[in-house]
């Protein structure tokens, strides 16, 4: 049977491997006669193996016989090193993401050394997330358990594309374009690693310079992504603009009104919405029930109220019968949701069964559900 070396992009499901593949292992990732199933795949990609040999006959047919045949393949995979791969373990969130923020902090150093974006690796770590935020919204409130301010960069740039997505998805989009956004909120900061690692990492106020250094990142990041066939135009646009204000007190360039597109506001929400929430090495972080009031109210202007409507559905809206923890370390169950006040239901405290209407006791907000 003829053998041929083929790229692993362009291997067919149901192949078979003509020979052992090694990645500096003592035993193989995947044996000899292996047919090649999307798990296979995964593991070539995570050990970045760009090519390897196969058969040329046609591709089986994947059955369960098939299915099952791999098993004791499958168990030596999970004695590799690989063990731990978000794609072959039990899947959980938590697992998937601090595996995006590891290619993503590789991705970040390469992109300082002057590599250009390979937004094939990008998408096959970030997707997955989008995957699980998309059916369950509430691991927004997760995002910044898992967080360490000394890495802030690698996270708010995950967390905001994962933020972006959920937006897209409240206003309405479709998948495509939801996908997009995610990676385009992701991108948007990828500029970043043009600035000095040193003013990135400073904990006191920056020098007027320093921050100059700063607001010039959106144009270093629409350099980085502008030659990227799969980010649609408009895309490159929100990355360029995404710091920009309504009342044009943003930057790079000052633009307002009608001049910013709607993708670009949607990323400025998330960015906004993210860092506001986070823990960072010069302050603590604020709950995302007061974050979404204070963008409803101090930031008044700047953002477009859609978009911020977007967000405080997804953020405030919860089911009657949630447990919260109030900002006193009182457990309340939701009762009723006031239209007119999202972020401050009729809420029964636990402990004492008594009824507080948050609209009315100003001092009191919600600070994190507590999931049951």
């Amino acid at each position: 049977m003829e053998i041929t070396l083929a790229k692993v992009e362009q291997i067919q499901l149901g192949k078979i491997i003509a020979q052992d593949v090694f990645a500096n292992t003592k035993n193989p990732i995947i044996t000899k006669d292996t047919i090649v199933r999307p798990v296979h795949l995964l593991v070539l990609e995570a050990f970045n193996i760009k090519e390897v040999l196969i058969k040329s006959a046609e591709p089986l047919e994947l059955t369960e016989e098939s299915e099952s045949i791999q098993t004791a393949d499958t168990t030596n995979l999970l004695k590799s090193p690989l063990r731990n791969h978000p794609a072959i373990t039990i899947n959980t969130f938590e697992r998937s993401y601090q595996f995006a923020i590891q290619q993503l902090k590789k991705e970040f150093f390469n992109w300082e050394a002057g590599a250009q974006i390979d937004i094939t690796k990008v998408r096959s770590f970030f997707l997955p997330l989008i995957n699980f935020i998309l059916e369950d919204r509430t691991i927004m409130f997760d995002l910044n358990l898992y967080s360490r301010p000394e890495e802030y960069i690698y996270h708010h740039c995950i967390a905001t594309g994962l933020i972006s997505a959920v937006i897209t998805q409240k206003l309405g989009y479709d998948k495509g374009t939801i996908i997009q956004m995610g990676l385009a909120g992701l991108l948007a900061d990828c500029g970043m690693s043009k600035v000095d690692r040193r003013i990135r990492n400073k904990t006191e106020a920056l020098t007027v310079q320093e921050y100059s250094d700063v607001k010039r990142h959106p144009m270093h990041s629409l350099n980085m992504i502008k030659l990227i066939p799969v980010l649609k135009d408009a895309m490159k646009l929100a990355i360029f603009q995404h710091h920009e204000r309504l009342d044009g007190s943003g930057y790079p360039r000052g633009d307002k009104g009608e001049r910013l597109s709607k993708y670009a506001q949607i990323i400025a929400v998330a960015d906004v919405f993210h860092a506001m929430t986070s823990e960072r090495l010069y302050r603590s972080r604020t709950s995302a029930f007061k974050v979404v009031e204070m963008i409803q109210e101090s930031e008044f202007g700047k953002f477009d109220i859609e978009v911020v409507k977007a967000l405080v559905s997804v953020v405030a809206e919860l089911p009657l019968g949630t447990t919260v923890e109030l900002s006193n370390r009182d457990k309340a169950e939701v009762m009723y949701i006031n239209q007119y006040a999202v972020t401050r239901p009729l809420v029964k405290i636990c402990r004492t069964e008594e009824l507080i209407d948050l609209s009315q006791k100003r001092l009191l907000h919600i600070t994190k559900i507590v999931k049951q």
